[in-house]
């Protein structure tokens, strides 16, 4: 078996966590599959995998020349594409993860028009409410919301988004404006959280001001929550993109706008920099236009309501 067959059968294998899945993924026997790994081991001189009577697991060194396997086949795969035309004419799955209402808002709409405008290309857009490790979950592109870490990914600013608190304007008539965050205490809260970390809304351009928040309803959907503020039961905090088309119909208002923390940067990020696959600069192309007029194509604060511009 030549090294780069060697090399995809050791990510194929890698992958499916058994020579036997391995081997169906990429039509060979699983002795072959076995035999292509052993030859792998053999040419690094590394113990790649630990193998049991019930498990198939990667070794520490095993990982690691896993991340750097998958690079060179990427590379090479994007060497093949530009020769075959292949980024003239994108073909394949492309692989996208995105936070859950920015999914079902926007980027699944955007997506199918992608796919309208280009046959040969079919799409898997996973909603995921946390950080995706591309390589390692095998995504071709993420949409990110916040300040990026440090890292090697490749990132294109698509627009930035405000984090607000919103209320509808029954509620407002019935209960009142709130002046400064710290009247927020006095209010039937909503919050829509994921993890068990204390709840905290932050104010303020640098977020100095921390408000330990005690809501009267906690949900684990943002969707929910927002459902129940636009029916007046409470006052919630969103993002700017995730009520936009309500504060445009006034069935939510923007509450304590002067004291916003600084707005959210919005990026689509990817792993192979200018060597990107001709599917993933199709839809780069496709698509950082779209999401920056949706993103930046309007002004929300003209719907909002607040009584002060002093501090928290």
């Amino acid at each position: 078996m030549d090294k780069l067959q060697s090399l995809r059968v050791f990510v194929a294998v890698a992958d499916a966590g058994s020579f036997s899945g391995g081997a169906r993924s990429l039509g060979i026997s699983a002795p072959s599959a076995t035999r292509g790994v052993a030859e792998v081991e053999a040419a690094t001189g590394a113990r790649l995998f630990i193998r049991t009577t019930r498990q198939l697991c990667l070794t520490e060194p095993g990982r690691a020349y896993l991340e750097e396997v998958r690079d060179i086949l990427r590379q090479l795969q994007a060497a093949d594409d530009a020769v075959s035309g292949a980024a003239a004419q994108p073909v394949g799955t492309l692989r996208i993860t995105c936070p859950q209402e920015f999914g079902r808002l926007h980027l699944a709409p955007l997506v199918t028009d992608f796919l309208e405008a280009h046959d040969g290309i079919s799409a898997e857009l996973i909603m995921l409410d946390r950080i995706v490790n591309l390589v390692e979950e095998g995504f071709d592109l993420a949409l990110r919301i916040g300040p990026l870490p440090s890292s090697e990914l490749t990132a294109v600013k698509v627009g930035e988004v405000r984090r607000v608190i919103c209320g509808a304007p029954g509620y407002i008539e019935a209960h009142g404006l709130p002046s400064v965050p710290s009247d927020l205490p006095g209010h039937r809260l909503i919050a829509a959280r994921t993890d068990a970390a204390p709840l905290e809304w932050r104010f303020g351009a640098d977020e100095t001001f921390a408000l330990r928040i005690k809501p009267r309803l906690t949900m684990n959907s943002v969707a929910a929550s927002l459902d129940l503020a636009r029916r007046g039961w409470g006052l919630t905090q969103a993002l700017s993109y995730q009520i936009a088309e309500d504060v445009e119909q006034d069935r939510l208002r923007i509450l304590l706008a002067p004291f916003e923390p600084t707005p959210l940067p919005v990026h689509m990020v990817h792993v192979e920099g200018r060597r990107a696959a001709g599917k993933v600069r199709a839809f780069l192309d496709f698509a950082a236009p779209r999401l920056r007029r949706i993103l930046n194509g309007g002004d929300l604060r003209t719907a909002s309501m607040s009584s002060g511009r002093g501090g928290p």
